[in-house]
């Protein structure tokens, strides 16, 4: 299997055309259809569901999507790192994170950083702990950050000031958002938007204690964004973070801190003992820096 043919399956898989690919990739359709029909005999299965104008990944088709996109992910890495060498830095380096009021901090950091190195692109990945977690780990990713209980072995990390207090959103015109907090018994009755993450759910159960059971769960979601429009149509009520829910439109949504009070922290890990990019390198550098 060769990377070359695996951004000619990547760029069918886009486009939804061989006669489209072919073009974007300068070859001839017969070519094209030759080496995908060839990466399908290679590995025993079918990729594509072809018929009518458009094709479609069958289920081995998507699968082989997201292992392609990882692999040549790295590829352009290992390319960015030792071009980094030279004098003038330049290169990529690739933030993972979830909706956190430290997003705040990080921008921060990325502003000075980018005073200094102009030329280096800052890429953002959205998303869960878990999977930025995974994405570290795989070399996809070279920075996270991580709202804490999270496990930091074999990673070198510091701690963000400032705590991320946890919250309830709903729509303004609802009877609850006239109180000042959010209580336990507020919430018994109506039906609450949870995260997702199995260890998050956990601080929360310790917060309502033995009446965690007796929730009402309508929803979970893995990112605060979509758990805000089903708050928006009055389809429940989500149980999570300040984050970035305080940039909404206060007509659209409100917030209310519970109490007793919860909050969580933040920190900016990175993987233990792993040779960097320069470009990331002086972003680590940066980091230590602001929490200097």
């Amino acid at each position: 299997m060769e990377l070359r043919v695996l951004r000619y399956f990547l760029t069918v898989a886009r486009e939804q055309s061989f006669t489209k690919a072919a073009e974007q990739l300068h070859i001839t359709q017969p070519t094209l259809s030759r080496q995908l029909a060839a990466l399908e005999e290679e590995l025993e299965t079918t990729l594509f569901r072809r018929g009518g104008h458009n094709i479609t990944l069958t289920d081995d088709g998507i699968l082989l999507k997201r292992r392609a996109l990882e692999i040549t992910d790295l590829e352009d890495k290992i390319f960015e790192e030792f071009k980094g060498d030279c004098e003038l830095v330049d290169g990529t380096v690739t933030v993972g994170c979830g909706e956190f009021a430290a997003v705040e901090t990080l921008a921060e950091i990325c502003k000075g950083f980018k005073e200094k190195y102009p030329m280096v692109q800052i890429v953002i990945h959205t998303a869960t702990a878990d999977t930025v977690y995974e994405m570290i780990n795989k070399g996809v990713v070279d920075i996270g950050l991580f709202m804490e209980p999270v496990d930091t072995e074999g990673m070198d990390y510091i701690r963000l000031s400032g705590s991320d207090h946890w919250v309830v959103g709903m729509r303004p015109d609802d009877p609850l958002a006239a109180n000042e907090y959010i209580t336990k018994a507020d919430l018994l009755d109506k039906p609450v938007i949870l995260p997702e993450r199995q260890n998050v759910q956990s601080e929360i159960a310790n917060w309502f204690g033995k009446d965690f059971s007796k929730l009402n769960v309508a929803f979970t979601s893995n990112l605060g964004t979509n758990a805000g429009v089903m708050a928006a149509y009055g389809l429940g009520y989500p149980v999570s973070i300040e984050g970035a829910a305080k940039y909404w439109r206060d007509d659209v949504l409100v917030q209310r801190r519970l109490y007793p009070e919860i909050t969580s922290n933040t920190v900016i890990a990175w993987r233990r003992n792993i040779p960097y990019s320069q470009a990331v390198n002086k972003f680590i550098k940066e980091i230590n820096a602001f929490g200097a």
